[in-house]
C-alpha cells in the first residue's frame, strides 16, 4: 500500500482534526505516525488520539499495548 500523507496543521495544532496542546507534542506524534505509515500503518482519528495520549503521559505503555492488541485504534 502506498504512503498517503495525512493532514497535519501546525497553525491549529491538529492532526486529522485531533487537537494537540503544543507544537512539540504535535511534531513528535506526527513523526511517530509518519514512520509507522511507511510500514503500512493507516492512522485513524482514534489511533491519533491514542498516540497523542501516550506522548502526553496520559496513557501507560501497557495501556498502549492493550489498545494495539484490542485494535481500538480502528474505531
Amino acid at each position: 500500500m502506498p504512503y498517503v500523507p495525512i493532514a497535519v496543521n501546525r497553525d491549529t495544532l491538529t492532526i486529522l482534526d485531533v487537537p494537540f496542546p503544543d507544537l512539540k507534542t504535535l511534531e513528535s506524534t506526527a513523526a511517530a505516525i509518519g514512520s509507522n505509515m511507511f510500514e503500512g500503518f493507516q492512522p485513524t482519528r482514534r489511533g491519533i488520539e491514542i498516540i497523542r495520549d501516550y506522548c502526553l503521559g496520559e496513557m501507560t505503555f501497557a495501556q498502549l499495548i492493550d489498545a494495539a492488541r484490542e485494535k481500538i485504534y480502528e474505531e
